[in-house]
């Protein structure tokens, strides 16, 4: 058996076993569709009934009941199968009724849950009700994980059977060969040259005078480079002095993350919901725990975006909220506070020398300038850090270029009226109005 033939072979092999792989590919696809073509089947049987009552349940429940785990209220997946359905009925439009007329069942959960009273929804219809115990009872199907033949990775990669991590290896090891056949060549001329009775000598290299001692000898050239390091010094050592105290970019990492992107970029959350003390205070306060737990009282786990390059998954979030429960004492299984909190230690960002004078109040109620203004595009950003210097000359720029409103208070009518002619202008910048004073900002 020759050569050609034992190549022959091998490609009819390759292309065999390839053949083999695309079968199997093709199997386990149509597998796959199969198998979700049949769920999706057994879902559009009952799939009505599971989708409206998924939205009566969001509209209604959602507010003190998870289906998996325990809330304000018990959980209610499979909730249809540990009560009659007539009894469901009943209690859903009207539990507050059944207690008191003491139904045994209606009464152990008003027990169990320490007198909570259940909202009465007597706008639910019994067919609204069963939609909604269809979406309880519904489990969804496991995902189905295609398969891939372990012949197949490398021509998915490559699409010619052989990986990436070969062909490196092959172009390495040819380039090996060629430093190693350069060398032999260079070797074999010189050999050759000698052979033929030619000397090869270097030619020698004249003595030059040092560039460090031909540039010490020349005068002009050390007092030009005196004169221009002494400027170039002088020019960074005050560039150094005047970045004292800006932290322009500062972005700490806080013991509990909190994303102002998922908070006010995707849910649209206020910045004056939090920060609440902007309005009426000097500062705009770090918020109480207690406001976190307006909401995550009832939102115990993440199920929005993720950032996966980034390393923000859905499990991220959760444990984070987890620290919440921890810090402000809530037992999340019972739902009621312990009493056991832990003090948050939180990173301050944005922080002002002591001789400065700023008044979140008068700049956010009065002068109505946005918060993006200061803070910049908070609603994009996963981790808070100082968007602009809050230096001096910055602030001062602000007063130059910023209008008062000078319609919105009639007590300065007059005033506005006589600094308007002063100027010769119809709009008053805050500069005009003594922005630029000294004690409007200092002490």
């Amino acid at each position: 058996m020759n050569i050609k033939t034992h190549l022959f072979k091998g490609k009819k092999i390759k292309k065999s076993n390839k053949f083999l792989s695309i079968t199997f590919i093709i199997f386990i696809t149509f597998f796959s569709s199969f198998v979700v073509s049949a769920q999706e089947v057994a879902l559009n049987d009952n799939g009505e009934a599971v989708q409206a009552g998924k939205k009566l349940f969001n509209a209604n429940c959602a507010a003190c009941h998870k289906l998996n785990k325990r809330a304000v209220g018990p959980a209610l997946r499979g909730v249809s199968a540990k009560y009659d359905k007539e009894w469901l009925y009943s209690w859903i439009k009207n539990s507050t009724a059944m207690v008191k007329s003491g139904d045994a069942q209606a009464v152990a959960i008003y027990e169990e849950y320490n007198g909570s009273v259940m909202t009465s929804f007597l706008q639910l219809s019994n067919s609204d009700i069963d939609n909604i115990l269809a979406y309880t009872d519904y489990i969804p199907p496991a995902p189905v994980a295609s398969a891939v033949a372990p012949g197949n990775v490398a021509s998915q990669s490559g699409g010619s059977g052989v990986s990436n991590d070969i062909i490196l290896g092959a172009l390495v090891l040819v380039f090996l060969i060629l430093i190693v056949m350069l060398f032999l060549v260079q070797k074999t001329l010189l050999r050759i040259a000698e052979a033929s009775g030619v000397k090869i000598t270097p030619e020698p290299k004249p003595k030059r005078t040092p560039i460090w001692l031909a540039f010490v000898q020349n005068q002009f050239l050390v007092m030009v480079s005196v004169v221009f390091l002494l400027f170039s010094s002088a020019y960074f050592v005050y560039g150094y002095f005047m970045q004292v105290g800006v932290d322009q970019g500062y972005m700490p990492v806080q013991p509990i993350h909190y994303s102002h992107k998922i908070h006010a970029g995707a849910n649209q959350i206020e910045c004056k919901y939090c920060h609440s003390s902007a309005r009426v205070s000097k500062h705009s306060g770090i918020p109480s725990l207690n406001v976190c737990m307006n909401c995550h009282m009832n939102i115990a786990e993440y199920n929005g975006e993720e950032d996966l390059e980034n390393g923000y998954t859905k499990d991220f979030y959760t444990k984070e909220i987890k620290k919440l429960y921890a810090a402000v004492g809530w037992d999340e299984t019972n739902q009621r506070y312990t009493g056991e909190t832990q003090p948050v230690k939180w990173v301050r960002i944005h922080n002002l020398p002591d001789f400065v004078y700023f008044n979140h109040a008068q700049h956010v109620e009065v002068g109505e300038i946005a918060c993006e203004k200061c803070h910049g595009p908070v609603e994009e950003m996963e981790i808070m850090y100082q968007y602009s210097p809050l230096t001096m000359g910055w602030c001062i720029n602000c007063h130059r270029e910023t209008n008062v409103k000078v319609e919105s208070n009639e007590y300065y009518a007059k005033i506005h009226e006589a600094l308007s002619k002063k100027y010769g202008i119809e709009k008053l910048t805050v500069a005009q109005m003594g922005g630029l004073e000294c004690g409007k900002c200092h002490y």
